[in-house]
C-alpha cells in the first residue's frame, strides 16, 4: 500500500469518526433506520462540522506549501510569517470601520491586509542575510507579533478582544449548515496551486533564475501570495486561526514524496485534513462532554512537530 493510500484510509477512518463524535447521542444504526432527529443532526451540525474540518485543513496546508516554496524555506507558513496576525488586523479593521458590511466585504479587507502582511515579510527577507534557515521562522514570528501587539491595543481600546480571541484560536464548536461555504472558495483557491505548481516551482528557486527561464516572476510571486492570503483571510474570517497546520503538513509530504510540488500538492491536501480531524477529534474527547478548540490542540501537537523538523537529526532545512 503506497504511503497516499494509506494517508487516506486513515482520513475516512477519522472523517466518518468526526461525524458520529460529540455530545449529542447519534449512531450509524439510527441514520441508517431512517430516525428523522439523526439525520437531522447529522445534516444540520456533524456534517458541517467534518466538511468544514477538511476544507480548512487541506486549505491552510497548501497555502503553507506555497509559502515555503515561495519564501525558500521549509519552516515558512502563514502562522509563522505574519499573515495571520495581518489577517486578524484586517477583521479588527473592518469591524471597526465597516460595522454593518457582510461578511465576505470585511473577509476582502482581512484578505488585503493578510496580503500586505505576507509582501512585507517577503521583503524583509530579501533584506537580510539568510545565514541560517532558523531566520526566516524567526523573522516571521517577530513580525507576527509586531501585527499582534498592535491589534491586541486596538482591540483593547474598543473592547473586541472577545472577538479577537474568536479569530486567533480555531474552533469548529458553532460550525452549523450555513456558516462554513466559504471553506469551498478557500479550498477552490487552494487546489489552483496545482495547476499552476510548475511555475510556483521555478519562482522558488529565486528571481534570477526564474527570469533566466522567462518566467515573469513578479507575476507569479503575487499570484502565489494572493492565494495564501485568501485563503487565510477566509479560514481566519469562518473558523479562527489554525496554528502549524501549514508548516507540519507539507514538511510530512516532502519527506515521503521529495520536493516535486505537483506530486506533493494532494499528500499536503490530504495530510492537512488528516491532522485538522485528528486535533477536532481529540479536542471533542479529551475533556467530554466539554470541547478544547482545534487552535489549541494543533498547537500543542504542531509545536511538538514543529520542534522535530527543527532538531531532527533527518530533517535537512532549507
Amino acid at each position: 500500500m503506497t504511503r497516499t493510500a494509506a494517508a487516506l484510509a486513515v482520513f475516512i477512518l477519522l472523517a466518518v469518526a468526526s461525524l458520529f463524535a460529540g455530545v449529542s447521542d447519534l449512531t450509524p444504526g439510527a441514520v441508517l433506520a431512517g430516525d428523522p432527529a439523526a439525520i437531522n443532526l447529522l445534516l444540520t451540525s456533524r456534517a458541517p462540522r467534518t466538511i468544514a474540518v477538511v476544507l480548512a485543513g487541506g486549505s491552510v496546508a497548501i497555502a503553507g506549501l506555497i509559502m515555503q516554496m515561495l519564501a525558500r524555506n521549509r519552516f515558512a507558513e502563514p502562522s509563522t510569517s505574519g499573515t495571520v496576525d495581518a489577517a486578524s488586523l484586517g477583521m479588527l479593521c473592518a469591524t471597526l470601520l465597516l460595522p454593518d458590511m457582510p461578511v465576505i466585504v470585511k473577509m476582502m479587507v482581512a484578505a488585503a491586509f493578510a496580503l500586505a502582511g505576507a509582501g512585507l515579510f517577503m521583503g524583509v527577507l530579501a533584506r537580510i542575510p539568510l545565514s541560517s534557515p532558523l531566520v526566516t521562522p524567526l523573522v516571521g514570528l517577530m513580525l507576527g507579533n509586531v501585527i499582534g501587539a498592535a491589534t491586541s491595543f486596538i482591540a483593547y481600546r474598543y473592547d473586541l478582544l472577545q472577538s479577537l480571541a474568536a479569530w486567533s484560536n480555531g474552533d469548529f464548536s458553532t460550525i452549523l449548515r450555513g456558516r462554513y461555504e466559504l471553506l469551498w472558495v478557500a479550498f477552490a483557491l487552494a487546489a489552483l496551486a496545482w495547476f499552476t505548481a510548475d511555475r510556483l516551482t521555478v519562482a522558488g528557486l529565486g528571481r534570477d533564475f526564474s527570469v533566466n527561464l522567462g518566467l515573469n516572476y513578479r507575476r507569479v510571486l503575487l499570484f502565489g501570495l494572493s492565494i495564501v492570503a485568501m485563503v487565510t483571510a477566509m479560514v481566519v474570517t469562518t473558523v479562527g486561526m489554525i496554528p502549524f497546520l501549514g508548516l507540519v503538513a507539507p514538511n510530512l509530504a516532502s519527506l515521503a514524496l521529495g520536493d516535486n510540488m505537483r506530486r506533493a500538492i494532494p499528500l499536503t491536501a490530504l495530510l492537512g485534513a488528516g491532522l485538522a480531524l485528528a486535533c477536532d477529534l481529540l479536542g471533542r474527547l479529551v475533556n467530554y462532554p466539554f470541547e478544547i478548540p482545534i487552535g489549541t490542540m494543533m498547537g500543542v501537537i504542531g509545536s511538538m512537530l514543529f520542534l522535530y523538523l527543527l532538531l531532527g537529526k533527518r530533517f535537512r532545512a532549507g
